[in-house]
């Protein structure tokens, strides 16, 4: 038997994103945000979408520079990636609060990517949409690199490396083990 679901969780039914953390830079302050609504849009050009909040610090920051990081991180940094979800960027360094380092950009001029994670897209921003409370930005992917050891013939082994997801509100679970499957 269906129950109807109330409108405001439905994309919850569609949505059990991976969690990414955005990192973004204008002038001289740093902002992280975890974000689990982001998606690729394009191959070529390579371009990645992530949607934040209007009156996220991240959403200025990103407006103001022209630019971002998407950083990957795994599983075992869920506490962390929490916290960046739950301070407000405007009143303190996430950076520090967190431990995370922040790493110089190959790509940009002045977003940083986040050391301890194992993957990172820098992003230059090529457009933005207003999709009610939140803005869709979407970067052109300029430079990007992932740990080897996790990341080989061009996709992840979930078997050495579990990843964030969330399913909503307090509600987060890893990734399995990759099943290959006979495409014939």
């Amino acid at each position: 038997m269906r129950k109807q679901v109330d409108n405001s969780v439905a994309s919850r039914l569609v949505n059990c994103g991976m969690v990414v953390l955005i990192s973004s830079t204008y002038k001289d302050r740093n902002n992280i945000t975890t974000c689990a609504w982001h998606m690729p849009v394009s191959k070529e050009p390579p371009l990645i979408a992530v949607a934040l909040a209007k009156g996220h610090f991240s959403s200025f920051l990103i407006k103001h520079s022209k630019e971002f990081v998407v950083n990957i991180p795994v599983w075992e940094q869920i506490d962390k990636v929490i916290l960046c979800g739950r301070l407000k960027g405007k009143e303190v360094d996430k950076f520090k609060e967190t431990d995370f380092t922040p790493s110089l950009s190959c790509g940009l001029k002045k977003a940083v990517s986040i050391s301890e994670c194992v993957a990172s897209l820098e992003c230059a921003l090529v457009d933005i949409k207003e999709s009610g409370d939140h803005f869709i930005f979407i970067g052109k992917i300029v430079y990007a690199e992932a740990e080897e050891k996790y990341f080989y013939n061009n996709v992840w082994d979930t078997k050495k490396v579990e990843f964030i997801f969330h399913l909503g509100g307090r509600n987060f679970f890893k990734s399995s083990s990759l099943i290959e499957m006979d495409n014939g």
